[in-house]
């Protein structure tokens, strides 16, 4: 039918950094970084009903010297929403899911090595949500969805790190039922800028209701040309059942503590990354 759309792209984007120092009398140390950044969508709109789905990935690494590489960035988060239009325009009944984790091991860094053992790894951890609910759209560009009933779903494939978010010792995966909200606006506030950033607020009904578990992006992309661009990405995540620090006790031959370990505890995450690079949209 003529009210049929569907509206497939993406973009495709490789960061490079590079400097190399030979008998060089002010100092320098040699140094390669590459980050490797794509994002996918389809998008499917027929009468009342409403589709969306996008794909986020990146992944980033930086040599240094002599030292083994060590990983800059690390991201796989798909997120998939449908939505039926209510009796009002900007309303839609809809229900979301989104699965984000990681692809390879992470470790703490000192003096610019990885230091075991390793932190995260690939579904270790991984978070799933459910989450119907209504959807606010009052253009195309910002929604926000509300969610009273939400399931989400920790996934920690490494028994090693179950405790350090929030699994109990001995089981991989952990369920929460709580109300979730996600907010989400996209704009040029410029001429050749565009501003997208999105908010995710979580609370557990089970345990420590009023906890809120946030999770806060802003990408800011500055347009050079058709193929070269500046980034700007911050993230923002706060989750207290992540233990941030923690450290298990070290138990010698004969039982006795050799390190006591630290308990850790949650803490506010932050991460920001400036890139100029090469962009592909399609």
């Amino acid at each position: 039918e003529t009210d049929t759309v569907w509206k497939l792209g993406g973009t495709a984007g490789l960061n490079i950094s590079q400097s190399y120092f030979s008998n060089w009398a002010a100092g320098g140390q040699n140094t390669f970084s590459f980050t490797a950044i794509t994002s996918l969508f389809a998008k499917y709109n027929k009468g009342k009903h409403s589709w969306e789905t996008i794909l986020d990935m990146a992944y980033g690494q930086l040599s240094q010297g002599d030292n083994d590489p060590i990983k800059t960035d690390d991201r796989f988060d798909l997120t998939s929403k449908y939505g039926i239009q209510a009796n009002h325009p900007h309303w839609y009944y809809s229900i979301l899911f989104n699965f984000r984790t990681q692809f390879a091991p992470g470790y703490e860094i000192e003096d610019g090595d990885e230091l075991e053992p390793k932190i995260s790894d690939l579904l270790a951890p991984a978070y799933a949500l459910l989450s119907p609910g209504l959807d606010y759209k009052p253009n195309d560009k910002f929604s926000a969805l509300i969610s009273p009933i939400t399931v989400k779903t920790t996934i920690v494939l490494e028994d090693t790190l179950a405790t350090d978010y929030g699994v109990d010792q001995g089981e991989n995966v952990r369920f929460e039922p709580g109300a979730f909200i996600k907010l989400q606006y996209q704009d040029d506030i410029a001429e050749n800028v565009n501003l997208l950033t999105r908010l995710d607020l979580f609370t557990n009904y089970a345990e420590n209701f009023g906890n809120i578990d946030v999770n806060w992006e802003v990408l800011l992309t500055l347009k050079v040309n058709s193929w070269l661009n500046t980034t700007i990405t911050t993230q923002l995540l706060y989750d207290d059942d992540i233990n941030i620090g923690q450290r298990p006790p070290v138990i010698g031959e004969n039982g006795e503590i050799i390190d006591p370990g630290v308990s850790g505890g949650p803490r506010t995450q932050f991460r920001e990354v400036l890139a100029v690079g090469l962009t592909a949209k399609f």
